[in-house]
């Protein structure tokens, strides 16, 4: 299944939790947007760890699912793709 997974996290520390989660399931498209393809039981697995983390009176995570048809029709105009500045040390 193909999901845009948005959030809106107040918090940095949390907020950098559930991001490092996003990207190890999807591609990060915008500052809170991620699109992913997932399994039945990936979803599962994700939409649990960013449950176990969220402060839901103050947190939103929110999953579109788009069909096969609807991915075909997804369109982009301007801007850069966002950056991770992580730094990696070997």
């Amino acid at each position: 299944m193909y999901a845009i997974v948005t959030y809106d996290i107040p918090e940095d520390k949390r907020r950098t939790k559930i991001h490092n989660i996003l990207k190890s399931y999807g591609q990060w498209v915008q500052y809170s947007v991620f699109q992913c393809d997932l399994t039945q039981t990936q979803y599962a697995q994700l939409r649990s760890r960013l449950a176990k983390l969220i402060k839901a009176d103050t947190d939103s995570i929110r999953f579109y699912f788009l069909c096969g048809c609807c991915q075909g029709k997804i369109e982009r105009i301007g801007g850069e793709m966002p950056r991770d500045d992580t730094i990696f040390l070997i």
